[in-house]
């Protein structure tokens, strides 16, 4: 494993310069791990509680990849659903509906004309105030189901990819009715435990218990933002407020986990996509992380997301790259030429979201990888 000192002041750096209060950051090349370093601390508030790399992060929409796009490749690889069937042939609730005919392809495009984004979470609440102990309900999941069926569309599908959440919770919910269990007994069942990717878990609302912590030893979790909408600090709940409102577990984000437990999940689809046999067939594996051409002007392959520039990823990694970002300051990007996986973890939301300077720290750490391990 090298250590790099390059990588290492650039995370540093990072933390001086107030991109996020700490990170950790995994490298594996050719299936070996060649660097992994954690800079800084948990929290502002109590800088005095160091980030290993054993800490535990909030993983935002890498979820849309880790659990909901990697749930669908098993579930079709099992036969039972297709790329191109709709949506409301699962979930029938949606019949009749604009985003009904939207098909599963569609949505894991983001191509399915929904709109990006919209705060559910609030009416949630205002019901909650009423009706206390609907917040994280079944019934507020079948209400965010409901609302979803009640949007316009704001573009001919297929005619542009606009980032969605509300497709994948769309997604969400399909692969829980289809499976007739919910997504987190899904992932940990038919994806984490058989790739032993621990801790890699959504944390649903009520006391934290992380699968497969240690007994008697809580893991670290870095805390995301101090919330006006909870009154508190978010830590161990999940950041997005709609998928608070889901009670922690969704389609499009609640996953918490460490660089490792990330990792785990990365190899899976890079052997899959270099054709070696595992949890993916590789057909589909390779679908799944190939840029669509079936949508004008996009990046996005199923689910995943490839690189175009100005890219995340920096400039040195191959066309054929396939990744994700997510929120709160979490990143993976995969290379199945160069067969470099890079992983970086950080809670650059704490204490507050409108930190953005990561936008520019994260092509700029992954070009930094790349010469480094690769030597070029």
């Amino acid at each position: 494993m090298t250590t790099s000192g390059s990588i290492q002041s650039a995370l540093q750096g990072a933390v001086d310069d107030g991109t996020f209060p700490g990170a950790v950051l995994a490298v594996r090349l050719r299936g070996a791990l060649v660097y992994e370093g954690a800079v800084g601390c948990l929290s502002l508030q109590f800088p005095g509680n160091a980030v290993t790399a054993q800490t535990c992060y909030d993983l935002a929409s890498l979820t849309k990849v880790l659990a909901t796009t990697t749930a669908w490749v098993l579930l079709i690889q099992n036969g039972q659903v297709a790329l191109d069937d709709r949506i409301d042939r699962i979930l029938e609730e949606l019949r009749g509906s604009p985003v009904g005919v939207a098909t599963v392809r569609q949505l894991l495009t983001h191509s399915s004309g929904l709109p990006g984004w919209r705060p559910y979470y609030e009416w949630i609440a205002a019901t909650e105030a009423t009706q206390p102990g609907f917040l994280g309900s079944a019934s507020a999941r079948q209400a965010m189901l409901g609302y979803i069926a009640k949007e316009d569309l704001l573009y001919e599908r297929g005619s542009r990819s606009l980032y969605s959440d509300l497709g994948f919770m769309l997604l969400g919910f399909a692969v829980e009715r289809l499976s007739g269990e919910s997504l987190g007994q899904f992932c940990r069942g038919r994806i984490y435990d058989p790739l032993d990717a621990h801790p890699l878990t959504y944390v649903p609302r009520g006391p934290l218990a992380l699968h497969a912590a240690p007994p008697g030893s809580p893991l670290p979790i870095a805390p995301t933002e101090e919330d006006a909408w909870r009154g508190r600090t978010l830590c161990g709940e999940v950041h997005d407020e709609n998928a608070f409102a889901l009670g922690g577990v969704a389609g499009h984000a609640g996953l918490f986990g460490t660089a490792r437990a990330v990792l785990a999940v990365a190899q899976a689809w890079l052997d899959g996509r270099r054709g070696q046999a595992g949890l993916l067939e590789p057909d589909l594996a390779t679908q799944f992380t190939t840029r669509q051409q079936t949508v004008p002007n996009s990046s996005w392959a199923l689910g995943w997301d490839t690189p175009s520039a100005p890219s995340s990823s920096g400039a040195l990694f191959s066309p054929e790259s396939f990744g994700h970002l997510g929120y709160t300051g979490t990143s993976l990007w995969i290379d199945p030429v160069k067969e470099l996986e890079v992983v970086l973890l950080s809670n650059r939301v704490h204490p507050t979201r409108r930190n953005e300077r990561i936008r520019a720290f994260r092509p700029l750490i992954h070009d930094l990888v790349c010469r480094e391990v690769l030597g070029g």
